[in-house]
């Protein structure tokens, strides 16, 4: 089964920059989008889905124009449902899950945390309610959870640390939540392939960032650990232009 990620930066947008190309050549069977900062109504109908492909949205509630999480499939899910839990992170549309048989599929365009403490605590929260979502979940099959997580993990994910050691997205309190996330069994799918650096999925539009490939990794597919001998691929597409993020990808062989 293949599956994507990736946050377009506006969905509208990214469709004028050949996102349907990218999207007919990649053989997805699940992609996951973020921050699509759309509804539905405001494509032109060519542009809300593909033959073939079912698609599950969740724009912004509260704010025209920002946020929002859509997921286009060809395999049909037992069951689509959006959101989390606390009704307190839904009025952004963060989050799509697709239920399969044999696992739970979640893209979620995680908070960021760079507009002051308020903002900060309300990411935090969103990460401990999502954790505490999936594993009541996991009880029942496994996990694989894509999107934007706003944070750099490690200091290989992102090309500057310690220069950003203060920035959110690669704060000591953001990191430990990552830490805590894989401590409870959640594995990194990428760095199951590749343990090097100088491998990114974000730019900063500014400086020239992406042509100097001084980028941050902080679009990643985790799984839980009862799927890891089932991952067979995964891998980062920064040649794929159009947002400034760029596709992620995961197979799993769910035979093996």
């Amino acid at each position: 089964m293949k599956l994507y990620s990736w946050n377009v930066n506006g969905l509208r947008a990214v469709i004028q920059k050949g996102f349907w190309n990218w999207f007919d050549a990649s053989g997805a069977d699940v992609v996951g989008l973020q921050e699509i900062k759309a509804e539905p109504q405001q494509l032109d109908e060519a542009d809300r889905g593909r033959p073939g492909y079912e698609v599950a949205w969740n724009p912004c509630r509260t704010r025209k124009g920002y946020s929002g999480t859509a997921a286009l499939y060809r395999v049909a899910p037992l069951a689509v449902r959006t959101g989390l839990p606390d009704e307190r992170f839904n009025g952004e549309g963060r989050c799509i899950h697709l239920e399969y048989p044999s696992f739970h599929f979640f893209t979620i365009y995680f908070p960021n945390g760079q507009q002051g403490d308020e903002r900060l605590e309300f990411k935090l929260g969103y990460y401990d309610c999502f954790l505490a979502h999936s594993e009541a979940l996991r009880r029942e099959k496994p996990i694989v959870v894509c999107g934007d997580f706003n944070t750099a993990h490690k200091e290989i994910d992102l090309k500057n640390p310690k220069a950003n050691e203060n920035t959110s997205g690669f704060l000591p309190v953001e990191r430990a939540w990552m830490d805590r996330f894989v401590a409870h069994g959640y594995v990194d799918t990428f760095r199951l392939f590749e343990p090097g650096p100088d491998h990114y999925s974000w730019w900063t539009y500014r400086y020239g960032a992406r042509a100097r490939n001084a980028g941050w990794r902080i679009d990643y597919f985790f799984v839980s650990e009862e799927l890891r001998g089932k991952v067979t691929r995964a891998w980062i597409e920064p040649e794929v232009l159009g947002s400034d993020h760029c596709p992620v990808g995961l197979e799993l062989d769910l035979e093996a």
